[in-house]
């Protein structure tokens, strides 16, 4: 970039040139060097970062779960108040044990170590690197999530958390959670990938099953996650298909169900290219650049 000096100072340096010139000649300025990146160019680079350092993204978990507790009090007078979708409430509610349901990544841990390894290595998400991050139990607690779990808690509210993290991963996830310091009340509180539901079938990784089971012996005040399957099914993932599963639930929102950002990963993306993980990165790239709105 040239750099134009001010007239005054210009005729001064080109005096001062005359006036001393240097015995040796000037070494010659060294060749520019290419900027140092660290792993190959990676769409989710702004996301891991926004979610890691932006002051927003804490702003939003705390608001988010300090709603929701003073919110609380009040859905547990309310004996009608139930936060499960019609299809997932088996039971009637009289006299049934008031609970609230978490997912877990992303809306109690934070994994975006993890995201970050995948953004300077290069590559995607593979379940082996996965499976590593989750056994080391470092995953730190979101802003606000420990407060409200424990509020719950101590008020009689039974807090139960769903994840689809795999069979395996079972203990180290519990760990995690204790270590961090949410309430962990016994088995029945966390519902992982593997749990089996007598006479329901489960479609892939939807969490409708295990939220019935949840139906039989509770009330649930609120539910949280950070995808449209932490609160209902979602048979169609396309765009239409997914605003479809959700259109007779927007009253609930930030009510009943509390929706917490994820730019890192979820069902959203492979709705933008037909579900097909297959296909090569720049055809799913292509894709998503043809998704968005210009005017």
């Amino acid at each position: 970039m040239s750099v134009r000096l001010p007239s005054a100072l210009a005729v001064f340096v080109l005096l001062a040139g005359c006036a001393a010139t240097p015995s040796h000649p000037a070494a010659a300025p060294p060749p520019p060097q290419a900027p140092t990146v660290v792993g190959a160019a990676n769409d989710n680079l702004n996301a891991v970062a926004w979610s890691q350092t932006a002051i927003e993204h804490d702003l939003i978990y705390l608001q988010t779960y300090r709603d929701a507790e003073s919110r609380l009090l009040a859905a547990l007078r309310d004996k009608q108040w139930d936060a499960l979708d019609k299809q997932d409430r088996i039971a009637p509610l009289k006299n049934l044990k008031a609970a609230v349901v978490l997912d877990i990544d992303e809306t109690v841990l934070d994994n975006s170590p993890y995201q970050a390894r995948v953004v300077k290595s290069g590559g995607e998400f593979n379940e082996a690197d996965w499976a590593a991050w989750c056994k080391e139990e470092q995953a730190r607690a979101m802003p606000g999530a420990v407060e409200f779990t424990q509020f719950a808690a101590k008020h009689g509210i039974a807090v139960i958390y769903i994840s689809n993290r795999a069979k395996d991963l079972d203990q180290a996830t519990l760990a995690n959670l204790r270590k961090v310091g949410f309430p962990v009340s016994g088995p029945e509180a966390f519902l992982g990938l593997g749990t089996v539901v007598d006479g329901c079938d489960q479609a892939g990784t939807e969490k409708g099953c295990r939220r019935q089971l949840i139906s039989q012996h509770y009330r649930v005040l609120m539910q949280f996650g950070d995808q449209l399957g932490d609160f209902v099914d979602v048979l169609n993932n396309t765009d239409a298909g997914r605003r479809k599963a959700v259109a007779d639930y927007l009253p609930w929102i930030g009510t009943r169900w509390f929706v917490l950002p994820n730019p890192t990963y979820g069902s959203w993306e492979p709705a933008l290219f037909n579900n097909d993980w297959s296909a090569p990165v720049q055809q799913r790239r292509q894709q998503k650049i043809d998704a968005l709105h210009y005017r």
